[in-house]
């Protein structure tokens, strides 16, 4: 099926000044994902390898305020659109609430996407997308609710309105079905359950479940035999197991101690990660490009896989520009621990229960004061559903995070078990720097 594009581009520019709509009219416009307009700066346009300002003069408060008087309300995302279209216009305000700047991303309905997953779609499981920004998630969601509601009653719980578009009534690219729109964003998980229980639908299409408020809901959902679909802040699996506010979505993850001949059968240490229930979803789609998908069928299998050090299958399409597509396989396993914990950072938990834990256990760990000392970090769910800089810096730098429920002396004992290296991790790190002290030793003797 080949692509088509909808994209009310002469929408958009009719709410920007003139001389802003007269520099985006080139043969270039169809590249085009926003434009910023800044206070005080010139005016600018963005592609996707590139971006070019329209106009050395900069932009003015009027023309701001001309903008925003010809777009919709913003709500308290600070995000509003145009009646009937998928376009987004997001501002910038000062310490007083006053509008300094617009970012204007324009949104387009895009048919012939989801060709390259038909088969997965018709077996009716419930799926769940991933991928980093920009890369297609929100697209793909809008088109499998306007395939999937010739046949069902589907309902779309709309976060921002990026599915549905602007205003009251939804755009045309989500087709027969129903779309509830979400008032805030930090009420998404009522709205969810709302959907189930006042409208029937036999699909839900949520767009970025975020926090294990909307991951309890989702689960909900789930159990009341409704079919899933939705996206994810993560890539791939792996990311979602990582995380602890939704590796619940995967079925979840606890550590269970073996006993010794438990441990010796199965030739593992005594603390071993377990998945913890069935999944919310069924499959998981990894979006690497516009054109490649990750498929994985079967996410309890591949979650207790990788838990046990294996590789899971992945099924990788790909669309050739001739339209063909090209299936393979491929195995995707979890990174092992590169580097042996040492330096803990207890962020929002006491730092004398953690102390106290590390006498109790005779784990040979450190409690730091710096987080940039730390090998890991150390918090409480509740402050990591908050996402504070600080983690989320840590976490782009690659920093493990540990996180428990509470702030209990058994909840920090439990952690601190866990973190503590094993014998073998010591041995081999010995090793390891044993064997990097000869290769100095080695390399002072050939200069001699």
């Amino acid at each position: 099926m080949a692509r088509q594009i909808t994209d009310e581009l002469d929408v958009l520019l009719g709410v920007f000044p003139e001389r802003i709509k007269k520099a985006l009219e080139t043969p270039q416009r169809e590249q085009l994902l926003e434009v910023v307009l800044d206070l005080g700066r010139p005016p600018e346009a963005r592609y996707p390898d590139s971006f070019v300002y329209l106009a050395e003069e900069p932009v003015t408060r009027e023309e701001l305020a001309q903008v925003v008087q010809m777009i919709g309300e913003f709500g308290s995302d600070n995000r509003a659109g145009i009646e009937r279209t998928l376009h987004r216009i997001s501002a910038l305000k000062n310490r007083r609430g006053e509008i300094i700047g617009l970012t204007c991303r324009v949104g387009r309905a895009v048919s012939g996407t989801i060709d390259i997953i038909a088969d997965i779609i018709k077996e009716g499981r419930s799926l769940l997308l991933l991928g980093k920004p920009g890369v297609g998630k929100t697209t793909m969601l809008r088109e499998i609710a306007k395939e999937l509601a010739e046949s069902k009653r589907v309902v779309i719980v709309d976060t921002s309105n990026e599915i549905g578009g602007d205003g009251d009534i939804p755009h045309p690219g989500i087709g027969r079905a129903r779309r509830l729109q979400v008032p805030r964003h930090d009420l998404q998980y009522q709205v969810m359950i709302e959907a189930v229980e006042n409208h029937m639908p036999e699909v839900v299409v949520i767009d970025e479940i975020g926090n294990s408020f909307e991951a309890d809901a989702a689960r909900t959902i789930a159990e009341r035999g409704v079919m899933l679909i939705g996206t994810a802040h993560g890539i791939t699996l792996k990311n979602l197991i990582s995380n602890p506010t939704l590796v619940d979505l995967v079925g979840g993850v606890q550590s269970v101690t073996l006993g010794d001949e438990e441990a010796r059968r199965r030739g593992t240490q005594k603390s071993i990660l377990e998945r913890k229930q069935e999944p919310t979803f069924e499959t998981v789609i990894e979006i690497i490009d516009r054109n490649t998908l990750a498929i994985i069928k079967n996410i309890g299998e591949a979650v207790d896989t990788l838990l046990k050090g294996g590789s899971a299958y992945q099924e990788i399409r790909k669309r050739e520009e001739d339209g063909q597509i090209i299936v393979e396989e491929k195995e995707q396993s979890l990174p092992r621990r590169t580097r042996t914990i040492r330096n803990i950072y207890p962020y929002g938990v006491s730092r004398n229960k953690v102390l106290d834990a590390i006498d109790e256990v005779k784990a040979p760990l450190v409690v730091v004061r710096n987080i940039k000392d730390a090998d890991l970090i150390l918090t409480l769910k509740s402050q990591y559903n908050k996402l504070p800089q600080e983690i989320r810096e840590s976490e782009t730098r690659g920093l493990p995070v540990k996180v428990i429920r509470s702030n209990t002396t058994i909840q920090v004992q439990n952690a601190v078990r866990e973190i503590a290296p094993s014998a073998k991790d010591e041995d081999d790190e010995i090793l390891s720097v044993m064997i990097q002290n000869g290769e100095k030793v080695l390399e002072r003797f050939k200069k001699q």
